[in-house]
């Protein structure tokens, strides 16, 4: 009795055995397939050569659970390649009567106009140029968006770049009442960047100091290739500052910004190879690119 006790349970532990065997083969091949089907753009459907129930229910499980991801990504897709198209043309077919507007302004001023028509057609310049400069952004960001292609690098000196910017941007600090403080490490640091690029996005970094700098910057370089842009911003919260990056957000102090300019900068960084982060620092923002 007690021999046929043992067999069976012997029995009972070989079929176990084999039952885990065959699972723990079925979860790895259904791992394998997945992925796969993960890594590439494929309608395949995982399959496996257990015949055991439940193993079969999870690989169809997960088939229906990757048909409904594949149907979301596809409409994802399609509907921001029609934003894209819709930024795209919407931003062009404002460029072309706001040169008109502009054209006709100029005319105008050469007219002779009583002193308060004047300033009126000089509130409307003001206004039809930041609303030129707003559609330009937009023009811009949407090309960047539609570009899938990543910039021509090339021997950078970093150094240089931030300084040529530091000089084009000087006068509209200083209108601002603000005298940078500049501090770059006497090491030449080259990367392989697209100059273009590069200007570009500290050009942003300028325009966003403007608006949000209570009267002071801070511009740094350091080693191994650290940038920060340090300005005083009272008033900004943690949570404003965690969204700087997204696209087509502005805090409510910047209203003629688009918030396109640090979107475009976070997506030139990365182009690059970079990284961007703000922070806030007490009553201090500080945006830090290390390339």
């Amino acid at each position: 009795m007690l021999y046929a006790v043992i067999g069976v349970l012997a029995a009972v532990c070989v079929l176990l055995t084999i039952k885990i065997v065959l699972m723990r083969r079925s979860a790895r091949e259904i791992i394998s397939q997945l992925d796969r089907i993960l890594s590439e753009d494929t309608n395949a459907v995982i399959g496996i050569t257990s015949s055991d129930k439940t193993m079969r229910a999870l690989a169809a499980e997960l088939d229906r659970r990757l048909r409904q991801l594949r149907r979301e990504q596809l409409r994802y897709i399609n509907g921001d390649r029609e934003l894209k198209e819709a930024v795209t043309n919407i931003s062009h077919d404002l460029r072309t009567p706001l040169t008109a507007i502009m054209g006709y302004l100029d005319m105008m001023k050469r007219c002779e106009l009583p002193d308060q028509v004047r300033d009126y057609l000089a509130i409307i310049e003001e206004r039809a140029n930041a609303m030129k400069q707003l559609t330009e952004e937009l023009f811009r960001y949407s090309v960047l968006l539609s570009s899938e292609g990543t910039p021509d690098a090339v021997p950078t000196d970093v150094g240089k770049a931030l300084e040529e910017s530091i000089l084009s941007h000087y006068a509209a600090l200083k209108a601002r009442g603000i005298v940078p403080e500049v501090e770059i490490c006497e090491k030449k640091i080259i990367r392989e960047l697209d100059p273009a690029a590069l200007s570009r996005v500290f050009s942003n970094l300028f325009s966003n100091a403007l608006k949000y700098s209570s009267g002071d910057l801070s511009i740094t370089l350091a080693e191994p290739c650290i940038i920060t842009f340090s300005n005083s911003a009272p008033g900004l919260g943690t949570t404003q500052v965690e969204r700087l990056f997204d696209r087509f957000y502005t805090v409510e102090a910047a209203r003629t910004g688009t918030g396109l300019g640090l979107a475009i900068a976070k997506n030139f960084v990365e182009k690059m190879g970079g990284s961007i982060m703000a922070k806030l620092e007490g009553e201090r923002l500080a945006i830090v690119i290390e390339l």
